[in-house]
Order: structure tokens, then sequence, then C-alpha cells
């Protein structure tokens, strides 16, 4: 079991320590829940109730906390403690699932790819033919790579993943379990004669460097080009991405979002979970959409939207409290009503 002192854990934090303890902290965990021997944090000051409450020895805080961490016990001050709760969680972050052989002798790899050094090669790949699997990458049990792919160097592409042919990821992505990566955009036209035809997708799908795809996310193919993620994207589980789209830099897609086809965001544009997306529509650099938001048009950069159809934060709010203000003037009227007759 890893321990380690809160001296140790400082070291990499390079924060202050407040108060002192001797215990050996042996995990992190959240505050309800800690013993003794285990570390929190708090990254909101809504969250000091807890302190009083929780069993935890130390816990990683703001600067601004404003209660005092008791005897025996200890804070070490941050100026995010977010941020430095993420390096306290590698430090105690078991390994990842080993690979006994580099390449698996159930795997069934292509002639004709190429898989270069320190690549490992779960039990029941495919890798078809001329793909090139890039150093240091792990492909766990049980994906597949089409014709003509690419995969980066160290990046990790998890179980039951499928990555059709002509696709390519980036260096140091990470591709959750059963993700799909470059399957047929959704095209059809309705024709008298046939009903409808499927409009053949003949594009692929071009991943950035450092992009993490959750379980389940589906990143179509492009009807013509590329669909594409920039650098730095992260997509949660769930997410539906159409053809044709483009992505820029350091984009973040929470669960059950979707955009339809030829949808062009901005960097850093972040759009909240179940949010929609109308096809061809533009959204400009540093957007936010808000979770449940549907976007039908073009939205200049910086700006925070929200409601189905989406406005303006501001605006949306407004709306909101209006419309909450009559619903509360219907119900007294309604009530006087029925009072008085």
């Amino acid at each position: 079991m890893k321990s380690y002192t809160i001296q140790e854990i400082n070291e990499i934090l390079k924060g202050e320590i407040i108060g002192n303890t001797f215990q050996k902290i042996t995990a992190p965990e959240q505050l309800e829940a800690a013993n003794e021997s285990e570390i929190s944090f708090i990254g909101n000051k809504k969250y000091e109730k807890l302190w009083s409450i929780s069993k935890a020895c130390v816990a990683v805080v703001n600067e601004d906390i404003s209660i005092e961490p008791g005897e025996d016990r200890a804070f070490i001050k941050v100026k995010n403690a977010d941020l430095a709760m993420s390096q306290v969680l590698e430090l105690f972050a078991p390994p990842t699932p080993l690979f006994t052989i580099a390449i698996h002798p159930t795997a069934v790899i292509d002639p004709t790819a190429t898989i270069c050094n320190g690549a490992q090669i779960g039990a029941g790949c495919y890798i078809g033919p001329k793909v090139i699997v890039g150093d240091n990458s792990s492909i766990y049990p049980n994906v597949t790579i089409l014709d003509e792919c690419t995969v980066g160097k160290n990046t990790v592409i998890w179980s039951g993943t499928v990555i059709r042919e002509r696709c390519h990821i980036g260096n140091d992505c990470i591709i959750h379990p059963n993700a799909t990566i470059g399957a047929d955009g959704f095209g059809f036209r309705p024709d008298p004669q046939r009903g409808l035809v499927k409009i053949p997708q003949i594009g692929n799908v071009i991943i950035g460097n450092n992009v993490e795809i959750g379980a389940n996310t589906c990143v179509d193919r492009g009807k013509f080009s590329s669909t594409i993620l920039g650098d730095g994207c992260k997509i949660d589980n769930l997410v539906q991405i159409g053809h044709n789209s483009k992505l820029g830099k350091f984009c973040i897609m929470a669960g059950n979002s979707g955009l339809a086809g030829s949808v062009t965001l901005g960097n850093g544009v972040i759009i909240g979970g179940s949010a929609s997306i109308k096809d061809h529509t533009t959204i400009g650099d540093g957007v936010i959409v808000g979770a449940g938001s549907g976007v039908t048009g073009d939205i200049p950069a910086g700006k925070t939207m929200l409601g189905y159809p989406a406005v303006e934060a501001r605006d949306a709010l407004k709306q909101w409290a209006i419309l909450k203000r009559l619903v509360n003037e219907s119900k007294k009227q309604t009530k006087s009503f029925l009072l008085n007759s």
C-alpha cells in the first residue's frame, strides 16, 4: 500500500502547510467518507462546513479558506485545490492493466501493418492492412482498427473500440471503451422510387494530439474530406459528433451532447451535457453552451448561451424569471377565484 507524509505530498504540490499531523496518508477520499489516514480537499467554501464532521487528517484547500484545521490535522493551502488534488490522485493511482506479452498471439495483424517500437496489442484485436500503430501505444483487447488507419505515439485505446478505415489518431490520446471512430455519417435523401437513399460517406476522421474520447462516443466520418477534432479536445461518454464537424483546440463536450453534421467549433468551446447543436452552425472561440440547451444558429465568440432554443444567458435568466412570476400570479388568481366562488 502506498503511503506518504504530508511533507512528501507538499513537495509535489508546493503549497503551504497549516497545522500538522504525523499520520501517514494512505489514500485520497471525499470529505464525508474519509478516515483518519486519508487526505481530502475543499475546492469550494460551501464545503468548509463538512470539515468538522470529516475524519480526514489532511485537506488540500484554496488560499481563501476561512477555517482552521484543528488538533493533529492539517491543511495544504494552494492556489487551485482542484488542480492540486489531481496531482494527489496521480500519486495514489493504481497501475493500468498490464500486458504480459507485447503482442498477444490471438491478435490478428495484417502483414502490411506496422507496429512500432514499444507498442502493445491485446488479445482478440484486429489490425488491418497498412495500419500504423505508433511507438509505445497500447491497444487493449478486442479493439478493431481497419485499413490504412494511423495511431500516434503513446496513445491508449481501450477494449471494444472500433476505428474504421482511413482514420487518423494523434499522439498521447486516450480512447475509452466501445467508442466508434469513423462510422458512416447520417446521410439519406428521399427518392420517390427508392425511398430513403443512402448518401455515401467517403471521408474520414482526423483526431489531433492529447485528445480524450469517452466510452460509447461516436465520431462520424466526413461525407467529403474529414471530421476533425483539434489538439487537446476532451469528449465525454455518449457524445455524438456528426459528419464533417470541425472542432478547434481544447474544446469540451459533456455527456449526451451532440453535434449535427458540418458544425464548426472554435477554440476552447464548452458544450454542456445533453446540449444539441444544429447542422451547419458555427460557434466562436470560448463560447459556453449550457446543459440541455439547443443551438439553432451561429454564435459569436465569447458568448454564454442557455435554453431551448439557446439565447444569451442573461436573456434566458430574465425570461425564466418572467415566466416564474407569471405562473405565480396565475396561481394566486386561480386561488382567489376558487375562494370567492
